[in-house]
């Protein structure tokens, strides 16, 4: 299993997990199995952790969490609709959003884009840390995250508006009303879980926001 039969099932399924017992995901397609616990203890996890790379660079691919909150790979096809939906500020985006998350989001909107060193570490009104409302917003598909190593060697994100992001790989693309996109993503994921007896879910289709 190399990148090209990676973007293979992407291209033909639209989405593909990180990891996941029953659906189509990167982990389970290197090994052959899914992977009880965390990857990274496998014996082949350093193959794993460098196809995660590649394909979450690849021009084709977009990686946001998306179903049941998991890392997911979303083909370039699927775009307009993932941006549709990310840009919709819907009540499952918003319903309990914390007012530090609130603040962080205005941040963002306000700038286009932050760096993770432009995030302030804590953020009013109660101090709380940025990082539990990076993780909100992201969970929400607020905005688009990328994962980057600091000087120190720590994870961290920067974050941007949809419509920063999108400009910045395809102004061209043709955003579909925000209903079509919900209908369009349901219906992969509905043609996935039918096909491998899965359950993933898509975040407005939870009972409660993450």
């Amino acid at each position: 299993m190399d990148l090209n039969d990676l973007l293979g099932v992407l291209e033909r399924d639209g989405l593909m997990l990180l990891s996941d017992s029953l659906l189509p995901s990167l982990t389970s397609l290197v090994v052959g199995a899914p992977i009880g616990g965390s990857w990274w203890g496998h014996p082949r996890g350093n193959e794993i952790y460098h196809l995660l790379n590649e394909l979450a660079e690849h021009p084709q691919v977009l990686m946001v969490k998306l179903i049941s909150a998991k890392v997911t790979f979303v083909h370039q096809r699927l775009w307009p609709a993932v941006v549709s939906v990310g840009q919709s500020r819907a009540t499952w985006q918003l319903d309990h959003l914390t007012q530090a998350s609130k603040f962080l989001l205005g941040l963002v909107d306000e700038s286009g884009r932050l760096d993770w060193d432009d995030i302030p570490p804590f953020l009013p009104p109660d101090n709380s840390r940025a990082t539990e409302s990076v993780r909100a917003l992201d969970a929400r598909l607020l905005v688009h995250t990328t994962e980057v190593h600091t000087w120190s060697g720590a994870h961290a994100k920067n974050l941007e508006t949809w419509h920063a992001w999108l400009a910045s790989v395809d102004p061209r693309v043709q955003i579909p009303i925000v209903t079509d996109a919900q209908q369009q993503l349901e219906s992969v994921v509905e043609t996935l879980n039918e096909r491998y007896a899965a359950n993933g879910r898509l975040p407005w289709l939870r009972k409660k926001p993450t």
